[in-house]
């Protein structure tokens, strides 16, 4: 298995208001086969701890484009994206931070190549 990080992201409050209330990602299936890619996400909240939050399995079919939003108003947090090795290449997934006003956060975008790879 191939795990993707997005690796710590800062959402401290500025003025009172943390810039991400809501975290987008994207994930899009490149397969030509016929059976799906499953994706596992999980979300960590990072405080004194390092707390999980989310935890879903995506089955992404071929030629598929999903796209799922997830709580972030935290001080940080932090996603990881596991993928069978095989189909690790075919997949490309983004992360975008939102606003209350579903404006992006510039800050908190993390696209295909910015991603930590470790494989386990």
């Amino acid at each position: 298995m191939t795990i993707l990080s997005t690796g710590p992201i800062e959402n401290n409050a500025v003025s009172g208001v943390r810039p991400t209330k809501q975290v987008t990602i994207r994930i899009v299936s490149r397969v030509a086969a016929v059976d799906a890619v499953v994706v596992s996400v999980q979300g960590y909240v990072l405080d004194t701890t390092r707390t999980l939050y989310v935890s879903e399995l995506i089955s992404v079919a071929p030629n598929e484009a999903l796209t799922r939003n997830y709580f972030a108003d935290l001080d940080a947090f932090e996603f990881l994206f596991e993928i069978n090795e095989a189909n690790v290449g075919d997949v490309e997934i983004s992360v975008w931070g939102k606003k209350a006003s579903g404006e992006l956060v510039d800050a908190h975008r993390v696209v295909e190549h910015e991603k930590t790879i470790t494989d386990s």
